[in-house]
């Protein structure tokens, strides 16, 4: 490749200039290859004979077997070392001959939370034997514990309500919920205290080994290892198990505004999961606070951190929330949010047992997760957090191996001077002489437009043959086979991409030199990564150090790679050369790349029913092929041809989509080592519509029917026939969220559902709403006051009608918050023994209605116990497939017009 001389520049520019007919002087060309030397001048010389007929000398380009199976080979080898760093959970010998974290310990815990079975909020086993179990483990440890530290426990039980913004936004109310406080301190005391938190609840239907009962194993064998350590703490460490978190984040509320403790807490680590098992990531720091961040980079043993997740998650972009979001808002504290990624296919399922989770990713965690809390429990900075609170940082592991971190605003000045590196590099190229420089303007922004041409045309390709397949029902046919979707988009987008460019070269750059052309794409790869640097940095976000990695490394290897590569002996050195300068761009781009479809494929299998996940996905694939592809585009002005290529490609996508249009790629598998299943909710629910009078106008039963993802119930009407298209669920318009028992307000996500009638169900523990007053306010608006009594979940609609306004509420913070459409959501739940739930909402009215002035609802959730099933649930479930993951329950809901 010609990166040489400016002689050579020179020649190029001039040969570029006659093809567009701009003479050179007579006998200019002849001088100048002669002070060249005989090779470059013969070059030279041949040039010019055989610019008429194609402008390329015999043997000037690559050879395309080679370059294709160079960079097939490249792509794979740094594939390989990501997996590789992926796998190693725990490096040989890194925790020392005897670590102080036992990982078998650990696993002891794990098993009797988990055989216990599912624990959800207001259950018995998550209430009582849950808590007990715990409080029995903490009672040995404190009998074991030193007598230079002292161990405090506690037993919340708080009642509360808080507003949030999280899934369109809804209040929470919470009543007598357990929260298992521990405290390990000084024997003289502590002034201040770091917070480790867990929760032991888990979903209803789902053990929840990873979600979160491996996290609260983790925080018992650190207590006992910490406890038991001859080595004094200068601050407190606060355990807190809490037992309401999936009942979206209660029980972190709970304890952040009320527990005494709670004051004394500087910094929180928050242990989730996302996924069954892995490593661990770092996916949420601060707010602000770098300190903390440095306090991960120098302690933790195993690193696995990315700014990148951070901003990704903290965009909305994943419809999920953890305490973190507590403890920053409500607790104003910094902190670090760790979670499980893995293998998000059974998270939240019966298949989150703790046989899945492997014993090195235990003792990777709490080696991890030990140091951490060590080193803040022996920090100068934690007593005086606050000096330190104000900067982001960029962070990053490397691999596994260590962790990058450094403040932002140094990021910042780094990224500029990048820009401006590239700057110079490219405006020495337009500040050449006026033709030469107008010569390689023309070009480069000719190239610029025909890059941004194969990206678009990429995009829309991939777009196209997404909307078909989601309109012809084989969405997700990659769910089970993930290869297929890289075997269908990837290889279209490519295939695309490398089009474009072969008919540009062919057609608009019939007679320019191959080295020329390479040297023009690969500066408007810079050009654009150096872009896009520019903007993120501008928008002060931290991921732009991703743009900057894309941009120095190739900028060095260019300065580096200054030769003229003509001979074929040269050519393979330059591929190796080329490809060894990108190693680190591209090896960290399939490092980002596994973390993001590790962590969105399983998403796209419970995003709902509005979202085609084909799309989206798609998307992320051509995404991934624009980046990945903008450095070799060089390689397709370099190569002779790319027939071979763009077939081999063209090919797959062809043979994929045939299969995939087929139906042959089943989305879903019952494999027992390896299942994916389809998540489907059955309701049987028996609905009371009252009218403004009271008297019941409508009443009817079934079960109420959702599938999780896009595919609907196409795949399960051939194993059940009765649920079908013709038994789609009704909108009720009149009544909040269509009139069916919503658990969370999901259903902007979750509009095509279906209702199968069926008996009622008559739960012995029924649900008791009345209105016990209703008057006058003296700012003329009507408050009403209501009592209720029933299950621990329960979920409260408001709808205002015409010429009403909800002003005032006693939920939350007083200021009623509405969801997605327009209605008013409460999630209610309560712990053993809770008293009835009273609370009063203030309707404003500005003009009278002949309906009423507000409709409510409520639905009664029967997620344990005696009333959870009943026998029509228990049949259906049976009938479904093995590849699926029902989780039934009972419900009931009534309406009522004011």
């Amino acid at each position: 490749m010609e990166w040489g001389s400016h002689s050579a520049a020179v020649r190029r520019l001039r040969v570029g200039g006659e093809r567009r007919g701009i003479p050179a002087a007579p006998g200019q060309e002849e001088r100048e290859a002669s002070e060249q030397g005989p090779l470059v001048g013969a070059s030279a010389r041949d040039w010019a004979r055989k610019g008429s007929d194609g402008g390329r000398a015999a043997g000037s380009g690559l050879s395309e077997a080679r370059a294709g199976l160079a960079l097939l080979l490249y792509l794979l080898g740094l594939r390989l070392l990501v997996q590789l760093s992926l796998r190693q959970l725990v490096l040989p010998g890194s925790s020392g001959p005897r670590p102080e974290f036992s990982a078998l310990r650990a696993r002891n815990y794990l098993e009797h939370i988990t055989s216990i079975g599912p624990r959800t909020t207001g259950s018995l086993e998550n209430e009582v034997l849950t808590v007990n179990y715990l409080l029995e483990q903490i009672k040995l440890i404190k009998a074991e514990s030193s007598s230079i530290h002292k161990i405090s426990v506690d037993v919340q039980r708080p009642t509360g309500s808080f507003s949030i913004d999280f899934l369109g936004g809804f209040t929470s109310y919470y009543d007598n919920i357990t929260n298992v406080v521990v405290k390990l301190e000084p024997s003289s005391g502590a002034q201040h205290a770091v917070l480790s938190n867990c929760h032991f609840d888990s979903v209803a239907n789902s053990p929840g080994a990873s979600d979160d009962a491996v996290s609260c194993s983790v925080m018992l064998e650190i207590l006992r290892v910490l406890s038991t350590s001859s080595e004094a703490l200068q601050h407190a460490l606060i355990f807190l198990f809490n037992g309401a978190e999936e009942n979206v984040l209660q029980a972190s509320h709970g304890f952040i505004t009320q527990h005494p403790w709670a004051n004394l807490i500087r910094a929180f680590i928050n242990l989730e999961a996302a996924g069954v098992g892995g490593k661990e990531l770092v996916f949420q720091t601060g707010p602000e606070n770098p300190w903390l961040v440095q306090a991960y980079v120098l302690a933790a043993k195993h690193p696995f951190a990315s700014v990148v997740a951070q901003e990704v998650f903290q965009s909305g972009i994943i419809p999920s929330d953890t305490d973190f979001r507590i403890y920053r808002d409500f607790g104003s504290i910094p902190g670090i949010d760790l979670a499980f990624i893995e293998n998000g296919y059974i998270y939240h399922t019966r298949y989150d047992t703790s046989d899945r989770i492997l014993t090195d990713s235990i003792q990777r965690a709490g080696d991890n997760i030990l140091a951490v809390l060590k080193y803040l429990a022996t920090s100068d900075s934690l007593a005086s957090s606050f000096e330190y609170r104000h900067g982001n940082m960029v962070f990053f592991d490397v691999l596994g191996l260590f962790v990058i971190a450094y403040p932002a605003r140094v990021g910042s000045v780094i990224n500029y001077m990048v820009v401006v590196a590239v700057v110079l590099y490219l405006g020495k190229k337009f500040l050449k002489p006026k033709q030469k420089a107008a010569n390689y303007t023309k070009d480069f922004f000719c190239g610029l437009g025909i890059t941004l041409i194969s990206w678009f045309t990429s995009l829309v390709t991939v777009l196209i043959i997404a909307v078909f397949i989601s309109l012809i029902g084989q969405s997700l046919s990659w769910y089970n086979h993930f290869y297929v979707s890289v075997c269908l988009y990837g290889t279209a987008a490519v295939a695309k991409i490398t089009l474009v460019h072969t008919l540009a070269k062919r057609f608009y750059y019939v007679h320019t030199s191959e080295q020329y052309l390479g040297e023009v794409f690969f500066d408007i790869s810079l050009f654009v990564h150096c872009g896009s640097l520019l903007l993120l940095t501008s928008q002060g976000l931290c991921s732009a150090f991703i743009s900057a990695i894309w941009v120095v490394f190739p900028l060095l290897t260019k300065l580096l790679v200054n030769k003229d590569f003509k001979q074929n002996g040269a050519k393979g050195r330059f591929i190796m050369i080329y490809l060894l300068g990108m190693f680190v761009p591209y090896l960290y781009a399939l490092y980002l790349i596994w973390a993001v479809f590790e962590m969105f494929t399983p998403i796209l299998g419970r995003s709902g029913s509005e979202i085609p996940p084909d799309v989206v996905l798609a998307s992320i694939l051509a995404l991934c092929a624009m980046i990945l592809s903008s450095y070799f585009i060089t390689f397709i002005y370099l190569a002779k041809n790319t027939k071979v290529t763009i077939f081999a490609l063209a090919s797959v996508c062809a043979i994929t989509f045939l299969l995939v249009c087929s139906g042959i790629f089943f989305p879903y598998s019952a494999d027992p080592a390896n299942p994916k299943p389809k998540r489907v909710f059955l309701q049987h629910i028996t609905r009371t519509f009252h009218g403004l009078d009271g008297i019941v106008v409508k009443r009817d039963s079934g079960i109420w029917i959702n599938g999780f993802d896009y595919t609907g119930m196409s795949h399960i009407t051939p194993y059940i026939p009765e649920i079908n298209d013709t038994i789609r669920a009704p909108c009720e318009e009149a009544a909040p969220l269509c009139g069916f028992p919503w658990y969370l307000p999901v259903h902007f996500l979750i509009r095509k559902n279906w209702y199968l009638p069926a008996p009622e169900v008559s739960p012995r523990n029924p649900t008791h709403f009345r209105l016990i007053s209703k008057e006058q306010t003296p700012w003329e608006s009507t408050k009403l006051t209501f009592e209720v009594t029933g299950p621990s979940h329960m979920s409260f609609y408001v709808r205002t009608h015409e010429g009403s306004t909800l002003s005032r509420w006693s939920l939350g913070n007083g200021i009623p918050i509405t969801s997605k459409g327009g209605d008013y959501f409460v999630f209610y739940s309560h712990g053993l023994q809770a008293s009835p739930w009273q609370f009063w909402i203030d309707v404003q009215v500005s003009e009278e209605h002949p309906e009423g002035m507000v409709t409510v609802a409520i639905a009664a959730h029967y997620f344990s116990g005696e009333d959870k099933m009943s026998p029509q649930l228990v049949t259906l479930k049976d009938r479904l497939p093995d590849w699926t993951f029902p989780s039934g329950w009972v419900c009931t809901y009534d309406l009522y017009v004011f």
